[in-house]
């Protein structure tokens, strides 16, 4: 159950500037320019995704979740499939029931678009990340390995 401060709702226009401070807080890796190119297409395709964000009693973003259709997903059976994109807590908000009413409405809105399975995917070091997924019910289906290998130094 989430604190009666918090409300989970789909995300505004007016929230993407906070919506993309979440995203840097869960891939600050990834470049602002690529997070603004990211936002772009999620939102310009709403019939096959869907954003919802956890709003604070100061209508700060505490949290988010980002979810689309797939064909397929590794480990499951059916088609569409819900797939959780990105799913972000604050941590100090953390513990209180905003991931779950987060994942939730992501459940809901696959749900209505047909879907009778959800997917996920966390990297294999991330085990608070993977712990959350558990604890709400999803399990692990696969662990992967990714290679890379420069070729600029290694002729043919």
């Amino acid at each position: 159950m989430t604190p009666r401060s918090v409300h989970i709702v789909a995300l505004k226009r007016s929230q993407i500037p906070e919506w993309q401070r979440l995203r840097t807080a869960l891939w600050p890796h990834v470049t602002s320019e690529q997070h603004r190119k990211e936002i772009v297409d999620v939102l310009s395709d709403l019939e096959f995704n869907a954003v919802y964000v956890a709003v604070g009693s100061e209508r700060k973003l505490h949290g988010f979740v980002e979810a689309s259709l797939h064909l397929t997903a590794e480990g499951c059976h059916s088609s569409p499939i819900g797939y959780i994109e990105g799913w972000y807590v604050e941590p100090e908000k953390r513990g209180k029931g905003i991931g779950r009413a987060l994942l939730k409405k992501a459940e809901a809105w696959a749900i209505a678009n047909g879907c009778k399975e959800m997917a996920s995917d966390a990297e294999i070091a991330n085990v608070l990340g993977r712990e959350a997924h558990r604890a709400l019910g999803f399990e692990e289906v696969n662990t992967l390995a990714h290679f890379r290998k420069s070729l600029k130094d290694n002729p043919a």
